[in-house]
């Protein structure tokens, strides 16, 4: 089971409560490690809204997490 460092932005940080945090999961794809971090702590945003990081460059939903990844998911920005 790999060990990963997930890093959360501003929504996601909020509802997590915490901005990042170590988890060991069996996920095979980050949807899947999406879906659980959703029920693990209620993640109102769904998947198709953000983007998702794997080692500081953009990923795919279907991407396998491997052994030290570290894992951003980038809500959607608003600005003015």
């Amino acid at each position: 089971m790999p060990r990963l460092t997930l890093e959360y932005f501003a929504l996601l940080r909020d509802e997590a409560g915490c901005p990042q945090e170590e988890i060991d999961t069996s996920a095979t794809s980050l949807a899947i490690l999406y879906d659980e971090l959703t029920q693990r702590h209620g993640f109102t945003l769904p998947a198709r809204r953000l983007r998702v990081a794997v080692n500081a460059a953009f990923a795919s939903w279907d991407h396998c997490p491997a052994e030290g990844d570290h894992v951003v998911f980038i809500p959607p920005v608003s600005g003015g």
